[in-house]
């Protein structure tokens, strides 16, 4: 399937609008935001569900105190805020109060990546994956657009546990079919190939699309595999395509160390060692900028997804 795109849209607004559908169908979900509802996109649900809509303000711990409270008492809590206050701020209290307590809440972190652009590095958090997939029991979701930004917001009210659902500011290409079902844990193989495996995630899932044509008129065939979760992870997907391409690479908006580079590395070592380059900023923090100048200063972008995928399909040979 040739995947294009006629709009560009924020997979905040996925979030926002996937949020308002569940008020409407789910009367146990509500909402917590830390003063930041336009920026989330909540405000529909807000204006719709006033009662079921918690604003605490700047005041993050409390807000997963809140959640895990609500949970106890039978609610769905999705919390809303920047994906650095929905981590590195508050990680005590998720890990004590949600992960280790086994509550049913979601959070919901937008802003995050170098794609937030000229909020700067204090902003730019690029170690949230890892940070949250290493708790355990944590499903960590990183949709790659608008629509599957949407999907995936929906799908997590039904899933049992604590949910880390990442999504972004800038608008992207909106290239996932509307109606693709969203199945956690699920890989989507977007391009089939033979010749190198690419396992993109986020935002960079577009730019392995853009990589994988143009690597197709070099002659090397690219399987493009969209790894929306990065736990819990699509091992076998991951084996079956390595075991067609015989190389990998991996594509991320987040550090090098901890994300979803690591846990494909982890499978292939366990499973089918073969050549593997990643694409992620290199133990870095960002800086301020647009997201474009960003992506490409820190080599994550399409060109840089063919020059490893190029280096790993030499490797093999």
């Amino acid at each position: 399937m040739k995947y294009t795109y006629t709009e560009k849209k924020d997979t905040r607004s996925g979030f926002g609008d996937g949020l308002h559908e569940l008020g409407k169908t789910n009367p146990k979900v509500v909402a917590l935001c830390a003063d930041l509802t336009g920026s989330l996109k909540m405000n529909d649900f807000e204006n719709d569900f006033p009662e079921r809509f918690f604003q605490v303000g700047i005041a993050e711990a409390n807000m997963m105190g809140l959640a895990a409270g609500l949970a106890t008492q039978g609610k769905i809590p999705f919390t809303g805020t920047f994906a650095n206050f929905s981590t590195g701020r508050v990680y005590d209290q998720i890990r004590q109060s949600i992960a280790y307590s086994g509550k049913n809440v979601k959070i919901c972190a937008s802003h995050a990546g170098l794609t937030l652009g000229e909020d700067g590095a204090t902003h730019q958090i690029l170690e949230d994956l890892g940070m949250m997939k290493m708790l355990p029991h944590m499903c960590v979701i990183n949709p790659c657009d608008y629509n599957q930004t949407k999907a995936a917001t929906i799908a997590i009210a039904d899933y049992q546990g604590a949910v880390y659902l990442r999504f972004g500011r800038p608008k992207v290409p909106v290239f996932i079919p509307e109606d693709m079902p969203f199945e956690i844990g699920k890989a989507i193989v977007l391009q089939e190939g033979t010749d190198v495996s690419i396992f993109a995630t986020g935002h960079l899932v577009w730019e392995a699309l853009v990589a994988a044509d143009k690597l197709a008129e070099q002659g090397i065939s690219a399987e493009v595999v969209n790894i929306h979760t990065i736990k819990p992870l699509d091992e076998q997907a991951i084996i079956n395509s390595v075991a067609k391409t015989g190389c990998a690479v991996s594509a991320e908006e987040h550090q090098m160390a901890g994300g979803l580079g690591d846990s494909v590395a982890q499978v292939l070592l366990k499973n089918n060692p073969v050549p593997m380059e990643w694409v992620a900023v290199n133990d870095s923090f960002g800086e301020s900028g647009t997201p474009e100048e960003l992506m490409i200063k820190y080599g994550i972008k399409a060109d840089n997804i063919i020059e490893k995928a190029i280096k790993a399909y030499k490797r093999k040979a």
